[in-house]
């Protein structure tokens, strides 16, 4: 897997003061998508183990409400087993603290309701690290600046434990 920045002071990507890690590849390109150089798998530097390092570093002062995940796409097949081993090391280290995800595919998609290349055998392990998933692709013609933590009208801010333990999505507050 290839990134394209990790970003230790974020307040754009979630709630509270985080550290985001922009992954590469993405294959939905959405037309208008913020970062269309993270389409490419390869754009970038190589994810290494001493990465992962700095991402737990970064995230480790009091004042970091946790981590988010963008990209790219972190639900592509190619970029789940990276992930899924930061979640588990970062869930282990930190677990007060919480994990966002942005994603372009729908969590029905991800929990296998509805077919998906993005279902492996990491994502439901990866789902559960989750605590906050930002779904749907970016639709120009539903812009919208003054929603929160999200691009465009049709895409949720899910609640991914009850949305698990109900089988079905479940919008936070923030929606």
């Amino acid at each position: 897997m290839n990134y394209g920045e990790i970003k230790t002071t974020d307040i754009a990507n979630g709630k509270g003061v985080r550290v985001s890690l922009f992954v590469s590849g993405c294959t939905h390109h959405c037309k208008g998508c913020f970062n269309p150089e993270t389409w490419d798998f390869n754009y970038g530097k190589p994810y290494t183990h001493d990465t992962q390092n700095e991402i737990l570093s970064a995230v480790s002062p009091g004042y970091i409400a946790g981590l988010s995940l963008l990209g790219g796409e972190p639900f592509e097949p190619e970029n789940q087993e990276c992930l899924v081993k930061l979640l588990r090391q970062f869930k282990k280290q930190f677990p007060e603290k919480n994990v966002w995800c942005y994603t372009g595919y729908r969590f029905e998609e991800l929990i296998g309701a509805l077919p998906s290349r993005a279902r492996t055998e990491n994502t439901d392990e990866m789902l559960s690290y989750i605590d906050i998933l930002v779904d749907g692709e970016f639709e120009e013609p539903k812009k919208d600046i003054s929603l929160k933590f999200r691009g465009s009208s049709n895409q949720r801010i899910l609640d991914v434990p009850k949305s698990i333990e109900q089988g079905s999505a479940v919008l936070t507050e923030d929606n």
